[in-house]
């Protein structure tokens, strides 16, 4: 079975479930084509499954954790509709796609992000009640979902990336390159996990496995980006290339080189790997998509 059909079944779940969603609110008409527009666009849905993914290592319920992977995704989406915005990487191209505001302006790009982002809590808050008998596990998965997130993870790790940009060379601090990683894209993968282990009430020795495959996966995950950045195509990755280089951001191929990065990222992955080992061949799904994801082209 190849990497790709066991997630194409359940991108499949994740995109019908999406739409029920949306179908499900009275959202204003240009709002809604807006946030549609970039929620629709495809790309790997690597967050929701995940989620699917860690909450069925620990024998969950695909019904119950479906929402926060659909929630998870809305909360990626919505982040790569402002990180496109002029203010910050200013992109024209997103998914093979125009960016948001390209096609909507700017005004409603914002908006689509703000509206996807509350979209997200409210799905979350609504499943965690329709599963009261379980709602402290739903609330702690939220909860993580919201810490990763926000302003102590991925808005922080797009502050520090803002604040790397164009820095001397001889100011570069390697604390800050992973700073920047872990925070930026590696919380949100991680947290994308969590959530779907924490409402199958784990144990701690469990947790600890799945948060440090997510740590240990999302920085890989991150450093592969930066490496296509460089040696991707515009056409492969659906999105402009080069921009971190001409930015003169601190990613690690620029700290490191590229040969390095690409065997840290593969050392990270051998060890997000053996982080899984307490659930032996449970783990294969993820363990194909850890390999999936640090081999990708796109």
């Amino acid at each position: 079975m190849g990497n790709r059909v066991f997630i194409t079944d359940y991108i499949s779940e994740v995109n019908e479930r999406i739409s029920v969603l949306f179908d499900e609110r009275d959202i204003e008409p240009k709002l809604m084509e807006s946030m549609w527009y970039s929620i629709s666009a495809g790309g790997k849905r690597v967050r929701p499954v995940l989620n699917i993914l860690a909450n069925k290592l620990l024998d969950g319920d695909l019904k119950e954790t479906l929402d926060i992977a659909c929630a998870m995704e809305m909360i990626h989406t919505y982040s790569l509709i402002h990180d496109d915005l002029p203010a910050l990487d200013n992109d024209k191209l997103r998914r093979g796609k125009l960016t948001n505001h390209m096609v909507f302006g700017e005004a409603f790009a914002i908006l689509a992000g703000d509206g996807l982002l509350n979209m997200a809590y409210e799905v979350l808050m609504a499943n965690a009640l329709k599963y009261s008998e379980n709602i402290k596990a739903h609330l702690l998965a939220t909860d993580y979902i919201a810490r990763s997130v926000g302003v102590s993870g991925m808005i922080s790790g797009q502050c520090a990336d803002i604040l790397s940009e164009d820095i001397e060379e001889d100011k570069i601090d390697i604390n800050v390159v992973d700073k920047i990683h872990i925070n930026k894209t590696g919380k949100m993968l991680t947290a994308s996990l969590m959530s779907g282990a924490l409402i199958t009430n784990p144990s701690k020795e469990e947790l600890n496995a799945i948060e440090t495959f997510g740590r240990k996966i999302g920085l890989a995950f991150q450093i592969v980006d930066d490496v296509l950045d460089i040696t991707g195509t515009e056409k492969n990755l659906g999105k402009s290339v080069g921009k971190d280089i001409e930015a003169k951001k601190m990613t690690f191929p620029h700290v490191y080189g590229l040969d390095n990065s690409i065997k840290i990222a593969d050392d990270l992955v051998s060890d997000a790997k053996d982080a899984l080992g307490m659930f032996k061949d449970k783990a294969k799904d993820l363990i194909l998509l850890s390999d999936y994801l640090i081999k990708r082209t796109n």
